[in-house]
């Protein structure tokens, strides 16, 4: 058991810059699509593949790195992803094709997702072996800041790269972050407890359950794959996805170690509604991220960088907010605060126009920065509580994936809408089902009882 205290600086710094390099990454490239497509001699649409398989890889590699995680130690996995990182970036910063860039962009993608599923373990065992009864709320809300927030860091940073360096900045910014947290980690996080006995690859494969995680990979490629041909629908894809959730339910519910607990699931109902309401969030601020950005650039005229630094006091203001959230292992009433804010704030873009005066685009951001901060925390500390030990790894990857499932949709959602021309009703309409699904997360979250309980028993643990 650690001495003093059991999350010191040097424990928790690099869980915390492994967590930041996902979000950044994915929204970083942004800047970067039309540059890259300058050079390849593509058109910019079709660098947009850059920003789906990194989404694509990530919503798969983030449960499946927590299931590595718990049976083979999650240093080991953290090590392994950070080593993924810096190969992707080398590939990237010096590809000559839109191969290479690709490729990059998955080993990115998978080497980034390993940081969170892999810290939410090391954090949940190293509160279990100090004897901690509660949520380390102080250490888990600078994980949501350096795993969430930080997404909306991504937008200036690549503005400012780009604009000063180049678009291969945008890969080649990996190396030097990738190589300090290999070498914190290596130092600083304990070793892994050593794996007893030698074991065969048929046992290794059942206790990964290799199949399930197949499933689960296309499972999810064609969900993603139908979002993304929106707003021209292919429904044969999104048949495809039913068929193969069925088969990966099916093989789950008979798999002796399943990929995706289906039982559990099943009967943890409130960890269930703990993924929607985080998908459902992060739908309307990721549309805030890129679709009110986007109307900013196209409508106003304002540059990609202008229009990140915009976005900018959002992420800083959702940082501040978790903070205080975090340590009091707060939970029912910040979830109401979040859907509250967002129906207030999605109100607000339903009266934007292009002579609105920018202080109040400035101030409806503002409020998302609230419904971010408050709907980040106060998740994953009910997540937290709502699983064991031993589940936590791949519960916190799939709790990353269904954000990544809000995400896309919202991608999807912008494309429909602007897909033919950026404007103020198109915002208008965007604004609209934002409203919508922000009155169901309200609803949704006022209804849940178990919320009630896990409020109860995080005053308990805190007093």
């Amino acid at each position: 058991m650690p001495s003093g205290n059991p999350f010191s600086w040097r424990f928790v710094a690099p869980l915390y810059m492994g967590s930041t390099l996902n979000p950044i990454n994915s929204s970083m490239i942004a800047t970067a699509l039309v540059p890259i497509a300058a050079f390849m001699h593509v058109s910019a649409a079709q660098t947009t593949i850059l920003v789906t398989v990194l989404y694509l890889a990530s919503s798969i590699a983030q449960p499946t790195a927590g299931k590595l995680s718990e049976e083979f130690g999650p240093r080991r996995v953290f090590l392994a992803g950070i080593l993924m990182v810096l190969l992707g970036g080398l590939l990237g910063g010096f590809g000559r094709d839109s191969t290479m860039l690709v490729v990059s962009r998955i080993l990115i993608g998978i080497g980034t997702s390993t940081a969170y599923p892999s810290a939410m373990l090391l954090i949940r065992r190293r509160a279990e072996s100090s004897g901690m009864s509660k949520p380390p709320g102080n250490v888990l809300g600078a994980l949501q800041i350096a795993g969430v927030v930080t997404s909306a860091v991504g937008l200036p940073i690549g503005g400012v790269l780009v604009d000063a360096w180049g678009w291969r900045t945008t890969f080649l910014v990996n190396i030097p972050f990738a190589l300090v947290a290999l070498v914190m980690a290596t130092f600083w996080i304990p070793k892994d407890v050593k794996m007893k006995g030698t074991k065969t690859v048929r046992e290794i494969s059942s206790r990964i359950d290799i199949t399930g995680v197949a499933l689960f990979a296309v499972t999810i490629a064609a969900l993603m794959a139908f979002l993304f041909s929106l707003p021209r629908p292919e429904w044969s894809v999104l048949g495809l996805s039913v068929v193969l959730g069925i088969l990966l339910i099916w093989w789950e519910l008979r798999a002796k170690h399943p990929f995706i607990d289906v039982r559990m699931l099943a009967s943890n109902l409130a960890l269930t509604r703990t993924y929607v309401r985080f998908a459902s969030l992060m739908l309307c601020l990721y549309t805030v991220l890129y679709g009110v950005t986007e109307w900013i650039g196209a409508a106003r005229g304002t540059s990609a960088l202008e229009a990140g630094l915009l976005i900018l006091p959002m992420s800083v203001l959702s940082a501040l907010v978790v903070g205080p959230i975090s340590k009091r292992n707060l939970v029912r009433g910040p979830l109401i605060v979040a859907a509250g804010s967002c129906i207030v704030a999605s109100i607000g873009v339903l009266f934007l126009t292009t002579t609105t005066p920018i202080i109040w685009i400035l101030l409806i951001t503002l409020i998302f920065g609230v419904t971010m901060g408050t709907m980040s925390s106060s998740n994953q500390t009910a997540l937290y509580m709502q699983v064991s030990a031993d589940q936590i790894g791949t519960a916190s990857g799939l709790f990353r994936t269904f954000g990544y499932i809000g995400s896309i949709a919202s991608s999807a959602l912008i494309g429909i809408v602007f897909r033919t021309k950026v404007s103020d009703s198109g915002l208008h309409h965007i604004a609209i089902i934002m409203i919508a699904v922000s009155v169901i997360a309200l609803v949704m979250t006022s209804a849940d009882r178990r919320l009630k309980v896990i409020n109860q028993e995080a005053s308990s643990a805190t007093s």
